[in-house]
């Protein structure tokens, strides 16, 4: 069953549900309103059909769909998109820069972006500058959601890391909860706020160590000094996760006051010593595999 199945079976039960859901309390007229609104359907659809509270509602889809689009993307990303999906995959400045960050999954003949829900339309703006001529439609896919799980059998393993847990794509449902501090307590960063728009270096977000990267595969916009830092086993800098008492500033290139975590980009010959960022002692979060990482380049 391929995902544009599972839309149609989700709108002909939503059409069912729509005597029950129609009892709920109409949403104020305003932004505030229909977001609250919004959010009362989307449990009450989860409660109807007995759907688990997994949806990532900080994620979006991007569609494409025409002439070869595997193809298109291979020449553009990071990773390989001509093998098994989902992979995660950068698109980079010609400098190796991350611009956007995503995984990328197959859907039949068509490819979806799950990527920040707040920067799908810039990737998708930028998408478009590079298609050129080519017969490839890029659009929002509003269908679906992108859903997560820290452990069962639905979907498959995270491609970045195996202990992330599992996704898959789905009608959207109720928004999970803890996410966040679960991707950040296994060191992973991911987004324009931590890793930044032309900002960090994509071996410097640790894309090779998690599976971000393909070595061997053909050209990709910013290949030639990813490659170069990799031949050289160079990687100077890292995106690394922090605990911390207070917000560290301009320090950190993310702060969550909520988790008592932020992400920094600091020297690798920072981490064999006492951290201080904006002044104050930090904890770094150093997982296996960025152990792993940092033990081949002390």
């Amino acid at each position: 069953m391929g995902a544009s199945d599972v839309v149609a079976i989700f709108r002909r039960a939503s059409r069912l549900a729509a005597p029950l859901l129609a009892s709920l309390p109409y949403p104020s007229r305003t932004r505030e309103g229909r977001k609250k609104g919004a959010g009362e359907i989307s449990e009450a659809m989860a409660y109807l059909f007995g759907m688990p509270a997994t949806t990532l509602a900080d994620r979006a889809l991007i569609r494409l769909t025409g002439e070869d689009v595997r193809g298109f993307l291979q020449g553009l990303v990071t990773n390989d998109v001509l093998g098994g999906l989902p992979v995660w995959a950068g698109l980079l400045t010609a400098q190796g820069k991350a611009l956007f960050d995503f995984l990328i999954w197959a859907d039949g003949a068509d490819a979806l972006i799950d990527c920040e829900a707040t920067q799908a339309d810039a990737l998708a703006r930028r998408l478009t500058l590079y298609r050129l001529r080519r017969p490839i439609a890029i659009s929002r896919e509003e269908g679906l959601g992108v859903h997560w799980s820290p452990d069962g059998s639905e979907g498959v393993f995270d491609p970045r890391l195996a202990a992330l847990g599992r996704r898959w794509l789905a009608p959207p449902g109720a928004p999970a909860a803890g996410w966040l501090e679960h991707r950040l307590l296994h060191g992973v960063a991911e987004g324009i706020a931590e890793i930044g728009s032309d900002r960090t270096l994509w071996l410097e977000a640790n894309a090779a160590e998690l599976n971000g990267v393909n070595f061997a595969k053909g050209c990709y916009v910013g290949q030639e000094n990813t490659a170069r830092m990799n031949w050289r086993s160079t990687v100077n800098r890292r995106l690394v996760v922090l605990r911390l008492g207070a917000d560290p500033g301009e320090a950190a290139a993310a702060w969550y006051p909520e988790l008592g975590l932020a992400v920094a980009r600091l020297r690798v010959d920072q981490l064999g010593a006492p951290i201080l960022l904006g002044g104050q002692r930090a904890e770094p979060v150093v997982p296996d595999w960025l152990e792993n990482a940092l033990g081949k380049e002390r």
